[in-house]
């Protein structure tokens, strides 16, 4: 598949990390706001990361709940208790048709297959947009999104990945940069708990979506929840509200999912683009989910940070090989990476304190970091978005910086699709140049009827 994507283009959105400035809002995409407060619509308000979207957002004081939508009449009442002036839709499309002249910004907090329909749906309308992460279900939309970001420079955009602006997450990113810790060598990502996002969620492992259902509850809509994905039947155990990660259709499994916090770090500190390759090890997903044991490595070009081309390995739900690590794999966070520098290793547990090993190569550095003025407080990622949307500052995590990172999470599941192989990457020509048919992963059709100009 080839997308007319400019080099120009390209090295644009993988430069967001450190180039992105700030959002200047014009009268447009400001809207009517008469009391001067942002007007926001939560779309996707119910389970553990819709509740928490919602009500982070709406604890900014100058934000305004005009109205909540939810596929799940349940979720969409319960939220509605704490937000009694809001209007109630359990349609997004109806939502955004009929509150256009009302609201200003939108969060989509949803399944990852609907990420990119409504956030690009609500930026065609100007609407500025927080969307959870991953930004979008497949690198196509990544891309797409990303320069419709960047064409709409009005907007104010933000993924969530809020462990970016954790004070370790900020802290270490800005101590890559200063030299700190040294130049980087080696870096390594991991998932090692099994969410049940994978293959071996039962004995035998459950492969297979099941071809037979059961009708939907009531509270449910199951024809809006599915949206762009393929038409099955519901399975009550298997997809609403959380176990839609293991599937193809739905999700990304593991990688889909904690990856987008694990890999950030890397990503911005050494402003990673996208890789050259990549190689995927072990074994290959089933047909409808995920692997259940899998590693990663991608050839990432050399940048200020790094000594020469740099490998940033992904494991998932996997036994890391630490022989020559100073730590065993029975002692690592289930979540976290290793930094390998010229001076030693760093683990980043996840959102944790770092540990230096040998600690005297790091020990004075990282304290005449931490004692200067350079060293950065936590920032409230939801109320920095807002704040951004309002004129006052920038977003961390934009679509430019974010769907190139977007981009590099999902392409490690296509490769885990041809164990054993070094996919040839060409970013710019968006093609896999020594593996074509790895190719027809890039994209998906959307569902009839479900048809959004650009993406599908």
């Amino acid at each position: 598949m080839a997308m007319k994507t400019t080099r120009r283009t390209f090295m644009k959105q993988a430069a967001a990390a450190s180039a992105m400035g700030p959002f200047i809002l014009s009268r447009k995409a400001r809207g009517q706001r008469s009391n001067g407060k942002l007007r926001h619509a939560s779309i996707g308000v119910g389970g553990q990361m819709g509740d928490r979207d919602l009500i982070r957002i709406a604890d900014h004081p100058d934000v305004e709940i005009v109205a909540l939508c939810d596929v799940d009449e349940q979720f969409l009442n319960e939220a509605a208790e704490g937000f009694p002036e809001a209007r109630l839709y359990r349609d997004w499309r109806v939502l955004l048709e009929e509150e256009a002249d009302n609201i200003d910004s939108i969060n989509a907090t949803v399944p990852n297959h609907m990420h990119a329909p409504i956030s690009m749906t609500a930026m065609r309308l100007n609407k500025h947009v927080y969307c959870q992460k991953p930004l979008t279900h497949s690198m196509h939309e990544a891309r797409v999104i990303a320069e419709e970001a960047e064409r709409r420079p009005h907007l104010v955009t933000q993924m969530g990945v809020q462990s970016h602006n954790h004070p370790e997450y900020r802290n270490l990113s800005a101590m890559i940069r200063a030299g700190v810790l040294g130049t980087i060598k080696e870096v390594h990502c991991w998932d090692l708990i099994r969410w049940h996002y994978t293959g071996d969620f039962s004995d035998p492992p459950t492969e297979r979506q099941p071809e037979t259902g059961i009708d939907p509850p009531e509270h449910l809509d199951w024809d809006l929840y599915l949206g762009v994905a393929p038409e099955r039947p519901y399975n009550e155990e298997l997809y609403h509200i959380r176990m839609w990660r293991r599937w193809h259709d739905f999700g990304g499994g593991v990688r889909g999912d904690v990856c987008g916090h694990m890999i950030d770090l890397p990503f911005h500190g050494l402003e990673l683009t996208q890789p050259k390759w990549l190689m995927s090890y072990k074994t290959p997903p089933y047909e409808d989910t995920f692997s259940p044991d899998n590693t990663c490595v991608h050839r990432f070009p050399q940048t200020a940070y790094t000594d020469g081309d740099i490998d940033v390995y992904w494991h998932d739900t996997c036994e890391i090989d630490t022989s020559d690590w100073p730590v065993d794999n029975d002692d690592l966070p289930g979540n976290g990476s290793m930094l390998i520098t010229d001076k030693g290793f760093v683990l980043v547990p996840h959102v944790r304190p770092p540990q230096y090993f040998p600690e005297e190569a790091f020990a004075d550095a990282v304290q005449e970091y931490k004692e200067s003025e350079e060293w950065l407080p936590e920032i409230n990622h939801y109320h920095e978005y807002v704040d951004a949307c309002l004129g006052r500052g920038e977003t961390s995590t934009p679509f430019g910086y974010s769907g190139n990172m977007t981009e590099t999470i999902l392409i490690g599941n296509i490769a885990n699709r041809f164990p054993g192989e070094r996919l040839e990457w060409d970013p710019v020509a968006f093609e896999f140049t020594n593996k074509p048919e790895a190719n027809q992963y890039l994209s998906r059709p959307y569902r009839d009827g479900w048809h959004i100009r650009g993406l599908g």
